[in-house]
């Protein structure tokens, strides 16, 4: 296996893996915003809020894998 297709690989494999974890993330805090405006209704406008800050901080570790993932390809 040659210098090119090991850095293939690689990316690939962080890629993969880096982004596995953050959608996995992000599914568990939708479910678990929407178990709790299901709970209490009143209080949705400050759950989605605060659901949305959460997706966003938990999708900027997704593309940090991904730009790592690319670093490693073109490096």
């Amino acid at each position: 296996m040659d210098i090119e297709t090991g850095k293939v690989l690689a990316m690939a494999i962080a890629a993969g893996v880096g982004v596995l974890g953050p959608a996995i993330g992000i599914g568990m805090i939708g479910g678990r915003a929407m178990d709790a405006i299901g709970r209490n209704p009143e209080a949705s406008d400050k759950i989605v809020s605060n659901m949305i800050l959460a997706i966003v901080f938990t999708e900027a570790l997704g593309i940090l894998a991904l730009v790592v993932s690319f670093i490693i390809k073109f490096v």
